[in-house]
């Protein structure tokens, strides 16, 4: 979860593609470049040994304005290695 939060953090699209498992992946990732990605909280994580789950707040700020997105995403282990497969996403403003 951290990597992908640095990824979006750099706008590193191939990163993100990389590591979306393949059933769930977009077929174009479009970032947003004037959104700032300032900081990443997880509120827990839990795994088996093919399913993971990690439920984080990112907080982000385009220019002014603030925000929380909140969500509970799911990782699925394959191959060697994590991929996001999809989350629950709340974006809140403060």
């Amino acid at each position: 979860m951290r990597s992908r939060f640095t990824a979006f953090a750099l706008g590193d699209a191939a990163y993100l593609s990389e590591t979306w498992h393949p059933s769930t992946a977009p077929e174009r990732l479009d970032l947003d470049a004037a959104l700032h990605w300032e900081r990443l909280e997880i509120v827990r994580a839990e795994a088996t040994a093919t399913r993971g789950t990690v439920e984080f707040r990112a907080l982000w700020r385009p220019g002014a304005t603030r925000g929380v997105l909140h969500e509970v995403s799911r990782f699925r282990f394959a191959a060697g290695r994590w991929y996001y497969v999809d989350g629950e996403v709340e974006q809140l403003e403060q």
